[in-house]
C-alpha cells in the first residue's frame, strides 16, 4: 500500500482531474483501444505518483507520464509480440457510404496500422521526437524506425485516400 501523505496526495489529484483527459487522448492514440488506453494510463500514474517527489520541474509533468507510458507500451507489445502471428489472407475492406469526418478518419486508419508502425507514427509525428529518439525509445535501429515510419505513412495515405468515383459511360 502506497503511504498516502495530505499535501502530495492533493498536488497528484489535482493534476489527474486537470490533466487526465488529455494524458488518456495521448494513452489511446498509442494503444488504439479504450480499455487499454485506460489501462496504461493508469499505470503510467502510478509509476508517476510514485516517484512524484523525486520529480523537480512540475512544468514537465505532461512529457514524464507520456514517457512513461511509452515505455510501459513498449513492454506491453513485446511480451505480446509472440502471441500475435501474421494470417494467410487478408480481410475484406470495408466500405462504407460516407467518408467521415477526417480526424475521425485519421484516427481509424491509426487504428488499423501494427502496433509498432502506430508507435513511431505517434511518436514521430504527435510527440515530435527524431528519429534517433524513437529509435532509443523502441529499441530498434534508426533505420527501422524511417522505414516503419515512411510505410506507416504510405498505408495511412491509402487508408484517407478518397477513391475516384467511377462515371457510367452513356450506353450507345
Amino acid at each position: 500500500m502506497i503511504a498516502v501523505t495530505g499535501g502530495t496526495h492533493e498536488e497528484f489529484r489535482e493534476y489527474v482531474v486537470a490533466r487526465g483527459p488529455t494524458l488518456l487522448r495521448a494513452a489511446y492514440q498509442l494503444t488504439g483501444h479504450p480499455n487499454d488506453a485506460e489501462d496504461l494510463l493508469q499505470a503510467a500514474l502510478v509509476k508517476t505518483y510514485l516517484a512524484w517527489d523525486r520529480i523537480q520541474e512540475r512544468a514537465a509533468m505532461d512529457a514524464y507520464v507520456r514517457r512513461a507510458m511509452v515505455n510501459i507500451n513498449i513492454s506491453w507489445w513485446r511480451r505480446r509480440k509472440l502471441e500475435e502471428y501474421p494470417s494467410e489472407e487478408l480481410p475484406e475492406p470495408v466500405l462504407t457510404g460516407g467518408y467521415g469526418y477526417l480526424p475521425e478518419r485519421v484516427e481509424q486508419a491509426l487504428d488499423r496500422l501494427p502496433t509498432r508502425m502506430r508507435a513511431a507514427v505517434m511518436l514521430r509525428y504527435y510527440e515530435d521526437m527524431t528519429e534517433p529518439e524513437i529509435a532509443k525509445a523502441l529499441g530498434i535501429s534508426v533505420g527501422t524506425v524511417k522505414s516503419t515510419v515512411s510505410r506507416a505513412m504510405a498505408k495511412l495515405r491509402g487508408d484517407l485516400t478518397i477513391p475516384e468515383q467511377r462515371q457510367l459511360e452513356p450506353q450507345a
